[in-house]
Parts: structure tokens; sequence; C-alpha cells
């Protein structure tokens, strides 16, 4: 499958063919690097991260997997660039193209890693806009079938805010490759009607369903899989924790929830996550509104059925193949 010179800015872009090479891929990379394999397959050619958004993950796995394919990386800061300031988007993305070989976007419109695409002329890979997070995706399927084995007509329920990018790239997910995708979330925070539409779609063609519930406890019922994320995104303004906490209280991931799921169901989440007082976030919170966990208690955070640090480290493994893919020569 040749896949050089595309970009990767979101799952819909992707047939589920390429999808599973991209898996594929990944696991063959952890495996080399596992094993202390050299796989420097890309080296002399250059790479620049462009970050609206500050990360730990995202910017860790494109560093480390950039320099084990052989690559010179450039990291570039909000502060760093005039991209959207003094220079547009679009004239930013045409510098970079001649000075690099491809372009990491991590921060806002889904319409910026867009316009960055369309002038860069080299492969464009989204780290994270508002509205998708697809190298996030990569990583949770690739967790989902180390502990399973298989993908295809599993449970997975995200519990929490249904309207931020994880729950829109989940559903489409989940709806490419067959699993079964359930939303329980209030009313007010379900993702976009046209999404949905979409997706439901895509479900069809694989004979499996999206389905959407207020009842946290109806959607965990046979669940393979419970995924939760913080209940107000990088970006939004302070003001809504009191509104979503309001909302979303009743979503959060405890013992209760987890073992009304199958025996053998595993908790992930993107990370960051507030399940203890140990952030400043965290501790603020718990002074406004006496809470000591949000999203997900620190008892299912750290028991066995939680592969989040197992799906952290697979952010390297496949925004590794991610980058391969997009920019070897096919017979590589």
């Amino acid at each position: 499958m040749n896949l050089k010179g595309r970009s990767f800015l979101k799952l819909l872009d992707y047939t589920p063919e390429e999808i599973r090479y991209l898996l594929d891929l990944s696991k063959g990379f952890k495996d080399k690097k596992k094993n202390n394999i050299e796989h420097t397959y890309l080296k002399g050619k250059n790479i620049v991260l462009l970050f609206e958004k500050t990360s730990t993950r995202t910017r860790c796995a494109f560093e480390v997997a950039g320099r084990d394919l052989g690559m010179g990386v450039t990291y570039l800061d909000p502060g760093s660039s005039q991209m959207g300031k003094k220079e547009s988007i679009a004239d930013t993305a045409k510098v970079l193209g001649r000075m690099y070989d491809g372009i990491e976007y991590r921060g806002f419109a889904q319409r910026n890693v867009e316009i960055l695409s369309q002038n860069a002329g080299v492969p464009v890979w989204n780290g994270l806009t508002t509205e998708f997070h697809p190298t996030q995706m990569l990583a949770d399927l690739m967790t989902i079938e180390e502990h399973f084995g298989y993908l295809k007509g599993l449970n997975l329920v995200f519990c929490g805010d249904g309207r931020n990018n994880v729950a829109n790239s989940l559903m489409v997910a989940c709806a490419k490759m067959g699993v079964n995708f359930t939303l329980a979330s209030p009313k007010e925070l379900r993702p976009d009607p046209d999404l949905i539409e979409i997706c439901e779609n895509l479900a069809s063609g694989n004979k499996t369903h999206i389905s959407f519930t207020d009842d946290i406890m109806l959607a965990t019922q046979n669940a393979d899989v419970i995924y939760t994320d913080v209940w107000v995104s990088m970006g939004e303004p302070d003001e809504v924790w009191k509104e979503r906490i309001n909302l979303l209280q009743k979503y959060q991931v405890n013992s209760k929830v987890m073992a009304n799921a199958k025996d053998n169901a595993i908790f992930l989440h993107c990370l960051p996550s507030f399940h203890n007082l140990e952030t400043t976030i965290g501790q603020d919170i718990y002074k406004k509104f006496g809470l000591k966990e949000m999203e997900v208690t620190d008892e299912v955070f750290l028991s066995s059925k939680s592969k989040v640090f197992d799906e952290a480290e697979n952010r390297m493994h496949t925004i590794k193949a991610v980058m391969y893919a997009t920019m070897c020569d096919k017979d590589e």
C-alpha cells in the first residue's frame, strides 16, 4: 500500500484497509523498538512540529519517533512562529514546505491544518485540533487490539463531553473499524449531527452500531472498553468548569461503572487526567467545588483494568508508522 505524500488530517480521509495497514506498521515498529533494532529509514529528512497548544505525549512521541527514523526534528512552540499573527497559515506552509519534508500541527481549528496541507507540498499530520485527534485514535485502536486480539464487534463506551475532539474521533474510528460505539453524555454535549450521520452510515456498512444515552449504567452494560477524557478541553475558558461539572459529574468513571461492564473490560484515557489532587488544576477545582477526582477515580485509573500508559506509549509507535508511511518510497 502506497501512502507516500498523503497528509494525515482525520480518519475520515482513510479507508479501513489503510488504517489497518498503519496499525500493522505500528506493531512492527514497536517490535523493532523493543528489540533495539535500528530503523533509521528516513535518514536525511527533516520535519517541523508546529504547536499552538502545548503537549507532553504528542510532542515527545513525534520527536522520538522522528529521531528513531533518522530524521532531524525542529520544534516551534506557540511563541516561536509568526503563523497566524504576522504571516498567514498558507504563507507559512509554503515556506516550511520548502525547508522540511513533513509538518506536524497541533492547535485549534481543523481548518488550519487543512490549509497547511493544501499549501505545504509535503505531508502534514494532525497532532490535535478542536475537532479531531487522529493520531490518538491509532494509539487507542492499537492498545485495544493488543489487549483483546481483535477489534471488530467490540463495544466501546465514551463517557463525558461528547462534542470534544476525542469523542468525535472515537466515533469515526469505531465506525471505520467495526467497533460498536456508545456515547454516555448529557444531550447538550453530543456530537455534530452531520458527523453522527456520516458515522452511522459507516457503521451500518460494517454491521455495527452507534448509540447515545444519558444513562451511564445503561451505556456501560456489556462494554469491552470504557473511555473518558477531561471535562474541559484545552483552550476552553475556566468559566465553563462549573457548568461542565454540573453536567458531567454523574458520568465519572468509577468502580461501580467498571463493575457494570464485562469482567475483562479495560479503561482508556488520552491523558492528562484529573484523578487526584496532584495537579494545580486539580487542587483549584477541589478548593472551588470540593471534588478530589473528576472524570475518573484514582482507584480505576491505577487499577489493573487501566491501560492508559500502554496507550500513551503507543502514541509513539503509531505516529512513527504515520510518518514512515507518508514519507517513504513504496519499495523501502
